[in-house]
């Protein structure tokens, strides 16, 4: 193949500089395509952490929030509610949380880090329904011997007031417990574990 009149430095600079074009080219392009794998403001805001002010909290109310699109529960446990507890060990399929889905600071009998407030996912472990708060202890049409609790209306699944899971129910497990520690004595932060839990 004849060279002649052919300028290598000139080929070799053309193809340098098509290289260099080409590759800034790619980077800007790859820019965009990068960009799009961080999640968006409102999916950072819907895994952030949530702030719950317990100063208004009763005994024995609820206050519900969202958390990551689900709905956690913050109960003001009463003493008497609390007492109740260890009598219902034998109507229950897993007194113990040992087959529960939950942190392990919550194998405990009140399922919490403070007794007297119960924070848990209130989706039914069976189809996801969100069950009622019944605190009345007495005879109820789902239960003659009530001892207050939970109770799904979709499938009758039933939960006592630490979210544990009656026998004989659709609900296959204790009710979830999310990461959550205490800011101050009056501050919650749900979706954190306590310092010093990974």
């Amino acid at each position: 193949m004849p060279t002649d009149g052919v300028n290598n430095g000139r080929r070799r600079f053309l193809i340098a500089t098509t290289s260099v074009v080409g590759a800034t080219g790619a980077g800007f392009a790859a820019v965009p395509f990068i960009e799009s794998w961080k999640p968006s403001a409102k999916a950072k805001a819907i895994g952030a952490p949530v702030q719950v002010d317990l100063e208004p909290l009763e005994p024995g109310q609820l206050l519900k929030v969202q958390w990551r699109g689900q709905t956690i529960g913050v109960l003001r446990r009463t003493e008497a509610s609390l007492n109740i507890l260890s009598e219902l060990d034998d109507r229950l399929r897993d007194p113990e949380s040992q087959e529960s889905e939950q942190p392990g600071f919550a194998q405990n009998e009140p399922r919490a880090l403070k007794p007297e407030y119960l924070v848990v996912n209130m989706h039914c472990t069976h189809l996801g329904c969100v069950p009622e708060m019944v605190p009345t202890v007495g005879a109820q049409p789902f239960d003659d011997d009530w001892k207050g609790g939970f109770f799904c209306p979709c499938h009758k699944s039933k939960f006592d007031l630490s979210g544990r899971v009656y026998k004989g129910v659709p609900a296959p497990t204790n009710l979830r417990i999310p990461p959550y520690r205490f800011v101050d004595d009056r501050t919650l932060l749900i979706g954190v574990n306590p310092e010093g839990v990974a």
